[in-house]
Order: structure tokens, then sequence, then C-alpha cells
């Protein structure tokens, strides 16, 4: 009797030649380039450091198309954005000591924001581990700890036999549900030595399925089936699942209105007229979502910003999809499905019962004007002629990349993100200096359509040298930077508490001779020329630099009374 396991793949005759007579000149640096090639991996970003040598020696000798920036937490947004708009793992290629760890507030915004980025560091040499106190340049005691509370997994290689296995095992886990950073890292004689290991061809790493339990799912079924006022928060996990199509099948069965948080824009049309559209931080939706009698949670957490700051409270019955076993009723109690976010709708569209519910699209439109007019009543127009601005000059497949300033806050809320993977902000774990080297990486994961990226003068400044960057390799990015000065959020906030703001201006540079520097088209606009102004830069190709001089304020927030 044969069983599966017994059967056993035999080598061609090319692949045992291959094998007998591997090219000479390869290093474990190869092993590297030649597994992320045979995962399928077709571009990577990083920065080159003296123990990464041998990986970065190995990138000539493959067809990997390299994109290098000039600080390693840029280099981390890029690959950021790059596995948000492909669904591959984005390789990251780091050094030792300092420029890894200078990756640590990107890893932790892919991780937030379930972005699949495959970091791969190199170490100091095999002799230094364990914890000694040897004295190698960039030397930690424990480089890996330092990652382990931020990245799903960590992989450390002691052996060039150990490359291709452990690559391809982070690989598994960085593109399992929830997607997620990665570590492995690798000496550095380990990547230097020469090899005559067979050339990696071939590698399987398919990640595995997080498939619901189907008497939870028939559970949820009937209590949506059944309920008088069901509605639907739709996370950040719908977008990753590439399951807004079937979000929208489920919604139109049941007449269920629905309300995408901020991550999880695009997830449903903005104008459907089931839609609640991203209006979290507004009483009127919160109380909306407390009355409904069952409420579906997909993809999301109901974390702070989801949650109009922990101020809802839902009345009703909640039923969570999560794939992040971790996220699963951690603010809530809920009938918790542990699952993929396509796999489990998918599940609940073939259980689900028409429900019919002709006052579901008017209470949705009623809900929507009592938001409009408590923005109308704050005297707000420029804010939202400038956020109005962009919506129309923006393509509409054109993915846009917002750091933490006032105008990406307004576009979590108001912005219309015409598409289902097309808005992308650093919202997860809300660092600064994201927008600029985040579009980078989605421009170069698709260069065929130009890309936004929006900035505050103080985000601004922490991916500058970026400019760099998007000179080198012609990236088509439109930078739109707002300059009010200063930390504008920051100075809103401690005028709110205090009175007064303290460490919130800057001295900042001239951005338009600052980009014309690098050789980057640049142009210093005005609220009433910035849709004829920004127009014009995206539809030139290559990278520009859009200054909009004006202070913006927020809409007044609804949580603290």
């Amino acid at each position: 009797m044969t069983h599966d396991h017994d059967l056993v793949l035999r080598p061609s005759a090319a692949q045992t030649e291959a094998a007998l007579n591997p090219p000479p000149g390869r290093n474990g640096g190869d092993l590297v380039v030649e597994t992320l090639s045979g995962l399928g991996a077709t571009t990577v970003f990083g920065l080159p450091g003296q123990h990464a040598l041998g990986m970065f020696d190995a990138l000539r000798r493959s067809s990997l198309q390299y994109v290098g920036l000039r600080v390693e937490n840029n280099a981390g947004f890029a690959a950021d954005a790059y596995g948000r708009i492909t669904g591959e793992a984005a390789p990251l290629l780091l050094s030792t000591g300092p420029g890894a760890l200078t990756s640590l507030a990107a890893l932790q915004e892919a991780a937030a924001a379930s972005a699949p980025v495959l970091a791969i560091s190199s170490q100091i040499p095999t002799a230094g581990l364990g914890g000694g106190r040897h004295g190698y340049l960039h030397e930690l005691p424990d480089q890996a700890a330092s990652f382990r509370g931020v990245v799903k997994s960590v992989h450390t290689v002691r052996t060039q036999s150990q490359i291709p296995s452990a690559i391809a095992a982070a690989w598994e886990s960085a593109l399992t549900a929830p997607h997620g950073p990665v570590w492995v890292e690798i000496p550095q004689d380990v990547l230097l030595a020469e090899t005559h290991l067979p050339m990696v061809t071939a590698m399987d790493a398919t990640p595995e399925d997080v498939v619901p339990r189907p008497e939870l799912t028939a559970l949820a079924a009937h209590l949506l089936s059944s309920a008088a006022r069901p509605a639907i928060i739709a996370g950040g996990g719908v977008v990753r699942a590439d399951a807004s199509g079937k979000l929208r099948q489920l919604a139109e069965k049941l007449n269920a209105p629905v309300v995408t948080t901020f991550g999880g824009k695009g997830a449903f049309p903005w104008e459907h007229p089931l839609s609640l559209q991203s209006w979290l931080e507004d009483r009127h939706t919160t109380d909306f979502l407390e009355d409904a009698d069952v409420l579906l949670v997909v993809g999301s957490g109901l974390g702070e910003l989801s949650s109009n700051y922990h101020t809802f409270k839902p009345r009703g019955r909640v039923v969570q999809i999560e794939a992040d076993l971790g996220k699963l009723e951690a603010n809530h109690p809920a009938l918790g499905i542990h699952a993929d976010a396509r796999l489990a709708l998918q599940a609940l569209l073939e259980t689900v019962e028409e429900r019919p519910d002709p006052t579901a699209e008017d209470r949705v439109r009623t809900v929507l004007t009592k938001v409009g007019e408590r923005i109308a009543s704050q005297e707000l127009t420029l804010e939202q002629d400038v956020l109005a601005s962009v919506r129309r000059v923006l393509p509409d497949d054109s993915p846009s990349f917002w750091d933490m300033t006032i105008l990406a806050y307004w576009a979590w809320s108001a912005f219309d993100p015409r598409g289902t993977n097309t808005m992308h902000s650093a919202q997860g774990a809300g660092g600064l200096g994201y927008g600029f080297p985040a579009a980078l990486g989605a421009a170069a994961a698709d260069p065929t359509r130009p890309v936004l990226a929006v900035s505050g003068d103080g985000g601004a400044l922490y991916s500058i040298a970026e400019l760099a960057t998007a000179r080198q390799y012609d990236l088509n990015v439109t930078w739109l930077i707002v300059d009010d000065g200063g930390y504008g959020i920051l100075r809103e906030y401690m005028k709110d508490a205090f009175g007064e703001a303290t460490a919130t201006e800057l001295a900042r540079p001239d951005y338009v001779a600052l980009a014309e520097s690098f050789g980057v088209a640049g142009v210093r606009t005005s609220p009433e020329a910035l849709e004829t102004d920004l127009a014009k830069a995206l539809a030139v190709p290559g990278p520009s630099v859009v200054v909009l001089p004006a202070v913006l304020r927020m809409f007044a927030p609804t949580h603290l009374g």
C-alpha cells in the first residue's frame, strides 16, 4: 500500500547535473536571493551595511530588482506599502545592530496594519552569538529579542543549509492571515562564506488558511438573518483578504448598513445606499452602531480609533470575525470567529437568509445628514475644500499614502478612496514619516500609475532624504506637503489641554528649493491653486513636490463629553 507521504519527486537529469555542478563564486548571500526568487519575489528594498554585504553582492548575480532607500525605517515603510499593494511578502534587507534597530518603527506599523514584510538582517559572526560580549561592531547581546514583540515570527540562521528553509518558513508566516512582518537574521560569516550547495530552484511556502468553524458561522448567520437592526463594521482585514466583494454581497443580502474603519477604507463602496462611510469619530455614527441588535465586526479589533476612543458601547449581540487571535473579543464580548475574513464571509453568504428592510437606506441617510450638519456648523470650509481638491484630481485607481497629519485625519473620515486597496495611512502604529517612503514602495510595485503621498511639514522632515531615492529610481510619486509651521495636531491638542503649545513649532527648509536641489520638480501652491497645481504634478511622470502653506484645523471631537 502506497501512502502520499511515501511519494518522493525524483530529480530530472538536468536538476541532477545542476546540483552536482553548481556555479562557482557563490556565497551564502546567493542562497538568500535564490530563495527569494524561488518563492516568487521580484523586488527587494533595503540599505547595505558591513555585515550584510554578502547579500548585496549576491543581488548583482540575481534578477531581483533592488530599491535602496536612505534610512532603514523608510525602507521598511516602502516594503510595507509594496506588501499592501501587491499582497506579496516584501523582502527588506538590513544590516546588524543600528541598521536593524532603525527599522523597528516601520515593522511596528506593518504589524499593526497586517502588511507582509520579510525582513532579513545580518548578524555578527557566528562565534559571537549567544550573548557574550565579544566587541564586534554593531554587536547586541540578543538582537532578535528587540524584534520578538513587534514581528509575527523570528528565524535565526546559523549555517548555510538553514537559509532556504528559514526564509521559506518566514515567507509562509508573513502571508498567513493575519499578514504581518517577520524577521530572519543570518550571521556575517555565513553570508560571506563560499557555498558549494546547489542553487535554490524551487521553494514551497504556501500560507495556511485560517478557516472558520462551521458551528460558529451557522450561529452567526442565524443571528444576522433574524436581526431587526443589523449593522456591519468592516476593518482592514477585509481589504487584506481581498474580501470587499463578498462583504458587499452580504450587506445587500441582509440590508445591513456598513461603516468602514480607517484601516478598512475602501472595503465598502463609499456612495452605496447602505454605506455609513468612515465617520467613526462622530457620535451620530456611534449611536447608530450601539443601537444595532446584531453587529457584525469583520477584520477589526475595535481599537481606539475604531471605537470613537473606546466610547462605543454596543448594546446588541456582537459577532466578530478576526484572523488575529489576540484581537478576538479583546475589547467587547462577542461571538468570536477566528478566521480569515474572506473565508468567513463566504461561509456567511452561503447560510444567511435574505432579510428585507425598507428602512435601512433611510436610516443611513439620516445619520449621514446629521454628520454633515455637525461638520457644516464648525466653519471648516478651507479643510473641506482642500480635501475635495485632492479627491477631484487624484485618478480613481491611484493609490494614496497619508502621513500622520491633520489633512490625513480628515481623510480618514471624509475621503472617498474610490477603490478597494487604494488609500493607506500610518494609523496602525501612528508613527511619523510614513507617507512619502510608502508611496515610493507603491510606485516600485506599479510604475504605470501616479502615486500620491501626503505629509505635514513635521512628517516630511522624517523622510526628506528619500527625495534622492525618488530621483535615482525615477519613481512616479507626487508628494503634497501641507506646511503649517510645526506639528499641527499636537499644537491643537496642547492648546486644548493646557492653553498653550510647547515644542510644536519647527524651523523648516524651503521645500521647493530643496526638492529642486535633488532634481525633483517643486511648486508652491495655495488652497485656490491646489487643484490645478496638483493635477499638473500628477500628470507628469516621475517624482514631484507640491507645497501648500496652510494652517488646517480638525473638526471637533465627540468622545470627550
